[in-house]
């Protein structure tokens, strides 16, 4: 460990492998034709050996030219030619110039010239991070790619204060969990996928997709309120250069999954995903299920598949039409087995203690149009359309002892669960930026949402051991009628979501800038959700009528059939309401967010100062009618907030930035944690909570920046967080162990400290074009938190009551250390041939999971130290390989129990080894 720790503490630094270049792109159009592209135009740097020559449709970029000023030559056969002086060429950004040829040679007033930001660029962002006055942390396309992430997920983690807990869809920021995080795109709101999250899962987002991913830490007026950890906004792709189209093709395995005797896989769900099982008519009259209870075989290597193409098209002299498309399909098999133990004891026994296997398969498909119409450089619109499917299909089995009590207390105990879960999320977005004046800018969005979330026909059956005398001789378990079901459910959700801003720019400096700005802006954001569910009971004889009927747990088809239902081994077909009359449960919701802000920004000469108010006016309704709460209920919460926050940005100078922030913002309850409704797991329910209210938050952060190259970085940051009210997950102190959710405590606070660094090791210009490097890069978070644990609070303000083990706890999910780590090398081999090769190593302490009750310790997640390596070769212009082997480390990930200090969980994931193809048109 102390190895460990030593050659991590030293990769304080990351790189931007060749991306501390620049680009000069446009098009040029033929004065003699009507302004109509110009192709095979010539375009030089003066005074150097690079350019190019336009495309039929008048299109031109040369890349790779170091940050300076440049002139620019355009010459055509028979044409006058045309020398730019004194273009600029800015790291990470495209210089646009926009000119005609002709037999005149045109004016230099009239050559348009414009920089554009490169979103994609790790230089770029950079940039843009050194010049905000806001905190902001980005992550681009380019370093994304160089680190072989392939979704949103695994590349927030690559952030410092960022981790994500394994085998779920929780991100956690600075120890503060999912609730506390909001997720949008292009900066307008998405819907979650998952009743049980506020924030949708962003592996769900591929890479391919991605531009570039923004995580405010801080918060600013100009996101809604409901904030404690991070805003985390994905940009998708835009396109603007010369048409392209591009196929990827790749394959892969996970050690675990492709060394199983027999991957296990439940009937139903289709390769590709898009199968939806749906219920059986009158389920409960007769058997009528038309799907098989046993399990088929599947090959586990996986494949994916993609097709990518973009264009633009000038209209004029200043307007141009880009769209770019994409269309993916990705498979993942994993595997795992190990131990998972319940209810462990203040003697440390454990009421469940079980082996498991899971089997899952993963896809993904994804499909997404982006067109961007440029009227000219002061207005344009684009439209976003995004589709994905995206399914999980889970077949997991344990045995052993399922509660000492009453059911296997001697071990020979049998579960099986199969889960198909299936999302669709439909986005449509249409955006708009305007330069009214000089002085005057205004931007707008509009977005409506629809996210589909089934759940066809899980699966469980329970078995026990026929007598003590002989534990493999099984039958199903009688004990609950819900121990052998099948269940159906799906969420709908809707959302509409609008937002308008305009900036007022005044007081011109000696610089001929403007020192201040004004923003007014309004949001609204409309959500409406419909969840429905039914389970299905199959009720067993009991006491002397249970005939014990011996059932092989992987031939289920020969007892659950009409046949049982006639001669009595299944009694009936039960709903979670009793007897025959199939009504699902529900629950559905509302939310209306309306909200107006305004910000003021002022430069006084090396201090620029943000401040900014918002309010919200905050109203969700929930009402449900479950199996818990068979007469029904409802509830409303109704809130005003006022959201004040302050930004401060010193410049030291050129290189150094000293920053401040502090804000108000509050956390809402979900929705799923207020309705009356049970959800059954295998080794706990979960039941909401009509009494929660929302939390307040203050945050306060403090931050220094070093830029010693315009592609490298150091900075240190401090933050402190005090939470009024903190909502947790808690057992409620009963005979079935429900877990709920409430506000436990009066505060909770969390301090630390966040250092982070970009280095380049080496590097050296081979030539003109040609550049060799080496880097090293990363960044550490040390962090302490502490909350309040009020038994007598909770029992006051709900109709639950609980048993706190302490008066006090960490936040769940907070790890004291957080630290990200890479190598990587890259080389030219010429201008469209070079070479990159990552390492990369992520490490976390031990973990605050879940808090202890009733005399039983708090559980953590062991520390893991994980480790990937990637190798990408692009051969020649169109032919790219590479191959990625991730968590090469293979970590047993394990949670435990502390004071008993009991293993509750243990497994490992395997290593995933994958190649890929990419072919560019």
């Amino acid at each position: 460990m102390k190895f460990l720790f030593t050659t991590l503490l030293l990769c304080f630094s990351s790189i931007c492998l060749s991306q501390e270049v620049g680009s000069i792109a446009g098009s040029l159009t033929d004065k003699e034709a009507n302004n109509s592209p110009l192709p095979f135009a010539n375009v030089l740097i003066k005074n150097s050996s690079k350019g190019t020559t336009s495309d039929f449709d008048g299109l031109y970029r040369i890349e790779n030219l170091e940050p300076g000023t440049y002139t620019v030559v355009f010459s055509f056969v028979g044409y006058e030619t045309i020398e730019v002086p004194n273009v600029t060429v800015v790291a990470g950004k495209v210089t646009e110039i926009n000119t005609a040829l002709g037999s005149s040679a045109a004016a230099l007033d009239e050559v348009i010239i414009t920089t554009v930001a490169r979103r994609d660029s790790e230089v770029a962002l950079l940039l843009d991070q050194k010049k905000a006055v806001e905190m902001k942390q980005s992550i681009g396309a380019q370093e994304l790619s160089r680190k072989g992430v392939s979704d949103a997920s695994s590349a927030v983690t690559k952030t410092s204060g960022i981790a994500k807990q394994e085998g779920s869809s929780n991100i956690y920021v600075r120890g503060l969990d999912d609730r506390y995080n909001s997720t949008s795109l292009n900066n307008l709101p998405i819907p979650s996928n998952n009743s049980l999250r506020k924030n949708i899962d962003l592996s769900i987002f591929a890479t391919d997709i991605i531009e570039a991913i923004d995580i405010d830490k801080t918060y600013v007026t100009t996101n809604y309120g409901d904030f404690g950890g991070a805003s985390i906004n994905i940009d998708s792709k835009e396109y603007t250069g010369n048409g392209f189209f591009e196929i990827d093709l790749g394959t892969g395995i996970n050690t675990n999954a492709i060394n199983t005797d027999e991957f296990k896989q439940h009937d139903g769900p289709k390769y590709l995903g898009f199968s939806n099982p749906k219920m059986p008519n009158n389920p409960l009259d007769a058997y009528n299920f038309t799907t098989s209870w046993e399990t088929q075989s599947k090959t586990p290597i996986a494949s994916s598949y993609g097709l990518t193409g973009g264009k633009s098209f000038n209209i004029g002299n200043e307007s141009k039409l880009s769209f770019f498309l994409h269309g993916s399909f990705n498979n993942n098999f994993s595997y795992k087995e190990g131990v998972e133990r319940g209810s462990v004891s203040k003697q440390a026994i454990a009421r469940k203690d079980l082996t498991f296997e899971s089997y899952d398969y993963t896809t993904g498909t994804t499909g997404i149009a982006n067109l961007t119409y440029k009227v000219n450089n002061n207005h344009k619109i684009s439209y976003n359309g995004l589709y994905i499917n995206s399914t999980s299909q889970q077949h997991n089995e344990y045995r052993g002892v399922l509660d000492i009590f009453d059911q296997a207390a001697n071990g020979g105990g049998y579960i099986r669960r199969s889960i198909f879960e299936r999302t669709q999320l439909f986005v449509n977005q249409l955006i708009g930026t305007h330069t009214l004046t000089d002085q005057i800018d205004v931007n707008w969005g509009a977005t409506y949402n629809q996210m589909r979330n089934d759940m066809p026909d899980r699966m469980q059956n329970t078995l026990r051991p026929v007598d003590d005398n002989n534990l493999e001789v099984l039958t199903l378990s009688e004990l609950s009628d819900a121990n052998n079901h099948r269940y159906f459910h799906e969420l709908n959700e809707d959302e509409y979501a609008a937002r308008i801003a305009a900036d007022y720019k005044f007081s011109k400096n000696s610089e001929d800038e403007y020192a201040g700005k004004i923003t007014l802006g309004y949001q609204v954001k409309t959500k409406d959700i419909h969840f429905n569910a039914s389970q299905y009971n199959f009720a067993l004889p009991t006491g002397k009528d249970n005939p014990n009927v011996v059932v092989d747990p992987y031939h289920l088809d020969s007892f659950f059939n009409q046949e049982s239902l006639d001669n009595g081994n299944i009694q009936g077909i039960k709903t979670l309401f009793g007897g025959s009359f199939d009504r699902p449960e529900k629950y559905n919701g509302t939310q209306i967010i309306n909200a107006g802000y305004v910000n003021f920004q002022y430069q006084f000469n090396k201090l620029t100062l943000l401040a900014g108010l918002r309010g919200e006016k905050i109203t969700q309704k929930i009402d449900w009618l479950t199996a818990v709460s068979p007469m029904g209920g409802e509830e409303t919460l109704d809130e005003t907030q006022i959201l004040p926050s302050l930004s401060l940005k010193y410049e030291l100078n050129e290189k150094n930035n000293l920053r401040f922030a502090a804000s108000k913002t509050y956390t809402l309850p979900q929705f799923i944690e207020r309705a009356k409704f049970q959800y059954v797991n295998v080794t706990y329910p979960t039941i909401g909570n009509p009494d929660l209210y929302s939390s307040t938050n203050y945050n306060v952060d403090l931050r220094w920046e070093f830029f010693p190259k315009n592609d490298e970085l150091i900075s240190v940051t401090a933050f402190g967080k005090l939470i009024q009210d903190p909502i947790n997950e808690f057992v409620i102190a009963s005979a079935t162990n429900d877990i709920s959710w409430a506000n436990t405590g009066d505060l909770a606070k969390g301090v630390g400290i966040e250092l982070e660094a970009r280095k380049n090791l080496l590097k050296k210009e081979l030539d003109d074009t040609r550049i060799q490097k080496l880097a090293l890069g990363g960044n550490i978070s040390y962090l302490y938190t502490e909350q309040d644990l009020d038994s007598e609070k909770v029992g006051k303000e709900t109709s639950y009551s609980v048993r706190f083990t302490d008066s006090t706890s960490p936040l769940t999910g907070a790890s004291d250390w957080l630290i990200n780590a890479d190598l990587s090398y890259s080389h030219d081999f010429s201008e469209k041939s070079n070479l990159l090769l990552t390492l990369a190593g992520n490490y976390f302490s031990d973990r605050f999971y879940a808090i202890g009750t009733n005399n039983q310790g708090g559980i953590y997640d062991k520390a893991v130290f994980s480790m990937d390596f990637i190798a990408k070769y692009q051969i020649n212009k169109n032919l790219g390989i590479g191959l990625s082997a991730k968590n090469l480390t293979n970590p047993t990930i394990e949670r435990y129990q502390d004071e008993q200090d009991v293993v509750v969980k243990s497994y490992d994931l395997g290593q995933s080894f994958s190649l890929s193809l990419n072919y560019k048109f």
